[in-house]
C-alpha cells in the first residue's frame, strides 16, 4: 500500500524499487536520485553517490552507522524513523511524503520514498530533491 498527501508523489515504480536492490554499486551511484539501504534495525548498508554529492557525506563514512541517530537524526520522528519501524516490523513499507533535511547543512526540501524489500529483508530512502520556485 503505497501513502502519500498531494505534495509528494512516488518517483520510482515498485518494480523499479526492487530492481534496486539487485544494483551493483557502480550502478547505484548511477542513479539520478539519493538512495540510502538500511537494515531493520535503520543501519546504512548502502549510500549512493547522489546523495554524498547532495549532503557533503562520505559513503564510507556513514555506512555502519543508524542512519535515524547518527547519520540524520532530524529523521528521527515519528513521521519518517516511525513510519520506516511500523513498515519494517509489519513487512511492508512504501511511504511517499515530503521533507526537510535540516541537518549540519543547509535545509533541503525533498521528497521521500521508504520502501521495504521483501526479498532481502532491507528498506530503501529514495531522496529526489524538490523543484526550488
Amino acid at each position: 500500500m503505497v501513502h502519500s498527501n498531494d505534495a509528494a508523489e512516488s518517483f520510482l515504480s515498485r518494480s523499479e524499487m526492487e530492481r534496486i536492490d539487485h544494483l551493483k554499486a557502480q550502478d547505484l551511484d548511477a542513479l539520478p536520485i539519493g538512495a540510502i539501504r538500511l537494515d531493520k534495525n535503520g543501519t546504512v548498508l548502502a549510500f549512493n553517490a547522489h546523495e554524498a554529492q547532495l549532503t557533503g557525506r562520505d559513503p564510507q563514512r556513514v555506512i555502519g552507522k543508524n542512519f535515524f541517530t547518527q547519520v540524520a537524526p532530524c529523521t528521527n520522528v515519528q513521521r519518517f524513523a516511525g513510519k520506516f519501524r511500523e513498515g519494517v516490523a509489519a513487512g511492508e513499507l512504501h511511504e511517499v511524503f515530503p521533507y526537510r533535511f535540516d541537518f549540519e547543512m543547509a535545509p533541503r526540501d525533498v521528497t521521500v520514498t521508504l520502501f521495504y524489500s521483501k526479498t532481502t529483508e532491507t528498506a530503501w530512502v529514495f531522496v529526489r530533491e524538490m523543484a526550488r520556485a
